[in-house]
């Protein structure tokens, strides 16, 4: 009881300095070491784990994050943006944006990790609340709910993919499950909840801006749509060839390709060359646009790595396993048990990688005891690991400065996305537990 209490109160004080506008970078941090001391760490314990929550953060994030935003930036500067939002305009009607995002985050996001998919998509999504004048959350809510869902529920992401293994379950059926329960997760989630959310209307910042002129001979369309969705189509090769292609230098080199920093490196530099190179932009204007995608980056990058300091805290305090100790002593339905334990489990500790594989300890043994279908517990565990996104989710901190968003406004927009996603796929998992047995 004393560990909830004292993680409720690191939480409540962090809201509380949010609220009174001290920088989340700072208020994180300020927040974190005390916590970490009160929940029985030694200064010696609490250093190593704030250089681990850097480095891993770091590792994880840093050049995926400032490669899309370099790649956003010459797509904005150049005016392939433009032509991009521009031909979706044209071709789908203004009122089919909602739909067309959450078809294009859907399949962004099967291959693409969310961190990934939300930086390729985030200049699309201004560039388009620019072009229609519609708020900035009526197009994000429909694209972000469709990438937070493929993230937790579908193979080949690694949470997903680490409970098959673990749960001895089948890859195909899963797959085909999780698509079931993802479709009306992303649609409620996605267009029906944003147009509940039309009085959250932030001002959009500068970050995307392309120049305060419009583009007078844009690139062309085909260019623009290449180029932009360049690292999802070699990062979907990659997983083609990994599940499908024999041990060999072909298979190597599309993994190679398709990973994350390399697909958006190599993008990055075709974007330079097409959209500035041959289209007669100077070597000191390319170097001026990099400066400032990084430099417009920089802040949004330090307070997600103190929201990484702020969560390796809580993992390496030991309350995964309160939680899962705690949990054990449960009875109900192995589905419902599975959702909970890992839903705590997302909650205290942020990361939704971290407790699936914690409530993958937990709750695996039910498989055997209880005859539960292995597909729908990897399931449940998905679900669960989407609930009450909050202060201590790096994504909820992405969302919330990326959108100019107050704590209120995230709490109300993202953590009700998120929870969302959660119970609908719960609904789901329980009802196909009718029928699957």
């Amino acid at each position: 009881m004393v560990t909830f209490l004292i993680i409720a109160a690191a939480i409540a004080v962090q809201i509380f300095l949010t609220a009174r506008k001290v920088s989340p970078f700072l208020s994180l941090l300020l927040t974190a070491i005390p916590m970490g001391l009160l929940l029985g760490m030694s200064p010696q314990e609490l250093l190593k784990t704030i250089d681990h929550g850097v480095g891993s953060t770091l590792a994880g994030l840093a050049l995926v994050i400032i490669l899309g935003a370099v790649l956003g930036k010459v797509l904005e500067e150049s005016g392939a943006a433009e032509k991009i939002a521009t031909t979706l305009v044209a071709k789908l009607g203004l009122r089919n944006i909602q739909w067309a995002l959450l078809l294009t985050g859907f399949m962004v996001g099967i291959p693409l990790y969310f961190n990934a998919g939300f930086i390729i998509l985030i200049p699309l999504i201004f560039s388009l609340a620019r072009r229609t004048g519609l708020p900035i959350l009526q197009l994000a809510i429909p694209t972000v709910a469709s990438l937070s869902t493929t993230h937790c529920f579908l193979p080949p992401h690694p949470g997903p993919v680490f409970l098959v293994n673990a749960f001895g379950a089948d890859m195909g059926h899963t797959l085909m499950y999780g698509t079931l329960l993802a479709i009306p997760a992303v649609v409620i989630a996605g267009p029906w909840l944003a147009r509940r959310m039309k009085a959250i209307d932030p001002p959009m910042l500068e970050l995307f801006a392309g120049p305060t002129t419009s583009h007078q001979s844009p690139p062309g369309a085909w260019s623009s749509f290449l180029i932009a969705l360049s690292p999802i189509w070699l990062i979907g090769l990659s997983v083609l060839a990994d599940g499908v292609l024999p041990k060999g230098v072909l298979r190597e080199t599309l993994m190679f390709l398709g990973n994350p920093t390399i697909a958006l490196l190599l993008a990055t530099v075709a974007a330079f060359y097409w959209l500035g190179y041959r289209r007669g932009a100077a070597l000191e204007t390319q170097t001026g646009w990099l400066n400032a995608a990084i430099s417009g980056i920089s802040v949004i990058l330090l307070i997600i790595t103190a929201g990484g300091v702020f969560k390796q805290v809580l993992v390496d305090s030991g309350v995964g396993a309160t939680i899962a100790a705690l949990s054990r002593t449960w009875h109900m339905t192995p589905l419902l048990f599975a959702w909970i334990a890992t839903a705590l489990l997302r909650v205290m500790i942020g990361s939704s990688t971290v407790a699936v594989l914690t409530a993958a300890g937990v709750v695996g043994p039910l498989i055997a005891t209880t005859g539960a279908s292995p597909e729908l517990m990897v399931l449940a565990v998905g679900c669960g690991s989407v609930f009450g996104s909050h202060v201590n989710d790096s994504a909820f901190w992405m969302f919330k400065e990326f959108f100019n968003l107050s704590m209120k406004q995230t709490f109300l927009s993202w953590t009700v996305m998120e929870t969302t996603i959660s119970l609908i796929g719960l609904a789901g998992v329980l009802l196909l537990g009718t029928v699957v047995g």
